[in-house]
């Protein structure tokens, strides 16, 4: 089976980055955008989807966080759709109930190649560390139109805002691994259609 790994670099006027993805890792990273917090559940992301992520991206922090965020999201997303490939042999979905502490969030995916996104997490707070918490849901748009994915994120129980995001992006990643298995028993896509 070949290697699903993506690079990927992408360079604006507002941000550079740099990002390499293994979907079949062990949860390796190296992670450096500027943004403590977004760096913790960016490896966050990595370690419990068991993805090897290595990603540098310098953004104009000086405005604010949105653009060295979202177009991380634009990246991240190019990178699964790319490493994931044709798509032949995988589960396509996937899905969990992830709990952290007094918080409790599902995350539901599709790699059928339509974008969608459904985001509901209740963030009271304006930042949490240096992240923007508004951005949480301009980071998982992107990734999801970045794929081509159905994502939904819904909080169902929760009052820390720190708690709620890190348990949407672990269960994002958990969602992800699932729907990015191979099946033997899948012999071309998983597809009515016969394409994906």
């Amino acid at each position: 089976m070949a290697d699903r790994i993506a690079s990927i670099t992408r360079t604006t006027k507002e941000t550079n980055i740099q990002l390499t993805l293994n979907l079949d890792g062990s949860g390796k990273t190296e992670i450096d955008t500027g943004i403590g917090f977004f760096d913790h559940m960016l490896n966050s992301f990595a370690r419990h989807g068991l993805f090897d992520l290595t990603l540098t991206v310098r953004g104009d922090l000086e405005v604010d966080t949105h653009h060295t965020v979202e177009d991380t999201g634009i990246v991240l997303g190019k990178a699964i759709r790319e490493a994931v490939g044709d798509k032949k042999g995988i589960v396509r979905y996937g899905s969990i109930l992830l709990p952290m502490d007094e918080s409790l969030v599902l995350c539901a995916i599709d790699l059928g190649g339509r974008p969608y996104l459904v985001y509901d997490l209740s963030l009271e707070r304006e930042k949490v560390g240096d992240l923007e918490t508004e951005t949480v849901r301009e980071f998982f748009y992107a990734v999801s139109y970045g794929v081509e994915m159905n994502l939904h994120l819904k909080q169902l129980n929760g009052m820390n805002n720190h708690h709620i995001i890190e348990a949407a992006f672990k269960a994002f990643a958990k969602a992800l691994d699932q729907a990015t298995r191979r099946d033997v028993r899948i012999a071309d896509v998983l597809s009515t259609k016969g394409s994906l």
